[in-house]
């Protein structure tokens, strides 16, 4: 089954066409990084006339690269929610056009199961049920993938997503947009113990997070900083905030698999590209006797083929939509 999956939920217009929910034919990817990065950030309108100039060249492009026909398309999957509305309307209103005009079932995804498909494409033998560690710039989830389509949460962040406080330090910090890739290079050859960085724990919730009380530690030691002429060793605060997210991360995601007994683990979203995060889990999980899947760096961010691979297998559970479909700017994964 061929599906052509389209991702638009915030600055990348992605196409790919994915085979069998395991083989991405192509991934077709219009970055709007060096945009935005003049803003510092995402600017939500011009995401969104960018997606409407590229997602049809791109369309094209997928087919180009595979040497398919229109006719060779089984269906169309897309990303409803949740993300930036208007740039999720110019995915959702494309892939009802393209189902339409082409007579083929029209497959809704949530953009955080597309996270934990991608890593469908890069390991064939990862099936649920898994626990998946989801860290992306808006989301911090720890899931139970009961099956393909079944998801469970068992903890979260309270306030602040991990990928949000990396990229709001490494804007202060006046790195290049997207921050957290630029603070996680810079953080290599800094000393993770120089500066003490909090860790926040939830009365009553042990495996729910909360980042506010890191990010504002952080700042404030940078803006102190700034006002009494202090020098700051910017490796080391690279390297001590990793590391403080890190060790926020981890115990609570290892705590998670010996309460639901699992020994597979998929950590999923931009985060999971972070070299230290990786690092760390690499270790534990070994440990523990833990099978760890960790997507490829190509995989962590947002792309097409993580929404053709969940695509298919929300198809299989006979969730597909009509020309009524919307967009949605929040909505739970297991919803």
């Amino acid at each position: 089954m061929n599906i052509l999956a389209i991702e638009s939920s915030c600055d990348e217009t992605a196409v790919a066409i994915v085979r069998d929910g395991r083989e991405a034919l192509c991934d077709c990817i219009a970055s709007q990084a060096a945009l935005h990065g003049e803003y510092g950030g995402v600017v939500p309108e011009i995401a969104s006339r960018k997606h409407m100039e590229a997602i049809y060249a791109l369309a094209d492009q997928a087919l180009k690269e595979t040497n398919l026909k229109r006719s060779d398309i089984d269906a169309i999957g897309v990303t409803y929610a949740p993300g930036l509305i208007g740039a999720l309307l110019v995915g959702v209103n494309f892939a009802k056009a393209a189902a339409l005009s082409l007579g083929v079932p029209l497959i809704p995804v949530h953009h955080i199961r597309g996270h934990i498909a991608a890593n469908y494409l890069a390991f064939a033998d990862l099936e649920p049920p898994f626990l998946c560690l989801v860290v992306s710039g808006g989301h911090t989830l720890i899931v139970d993938v009961r099956d393909y389509t079944v998801f469970r949460i068992l903890g979260t962040t309270r306030d602040d997503a991990a990928g949000e406080s990396f990229d709001k330090i490494a804007r202060v910090l006046g790195m290049p947009y997207p921050g957290g890739a630029a603070l996680d290079q810079r953080a290599k050859t800094g000393d993770p113990r120089k500066y003490a960085m909090p860790e926040a724990k939830i009365a009553g919730a042990p495996l729910d997070l909360s980042f506010s009380g890191l990010k504002t530690a952080a700042l404030n030691l940078i803006h102190h900083a700034e006002q009494t002429g202090e020098e700051l060793d910017i490796p080391s605060l690279c390297a001590s905030f990793s590391a403080a997210v890190t060790h926020a991360l981890v115990p609570r995601t290892m705590l998670a698999l010996k309460e639901t007994g699992y020994k597979k683990l998929a950590i999923a979203g931009g985060v999971a590209a972070n070299s230290q995060i990786r690092a760390a889990f690499e270790r534990e999980t070994a440990k523990e006797g833990v099978k760890l899947y960790l997507p490829p760096l190509s995989l962590c961010g947002d792309n097409g083929a993580m929404i053709g691979a969940q695509a298919y297998y929300e198809f299989l559970a006979g969730h597909t939509a009509d020309t009524t479909l919307n967009a949605f700017a929040t909505m739970p994964i297991d919803a």
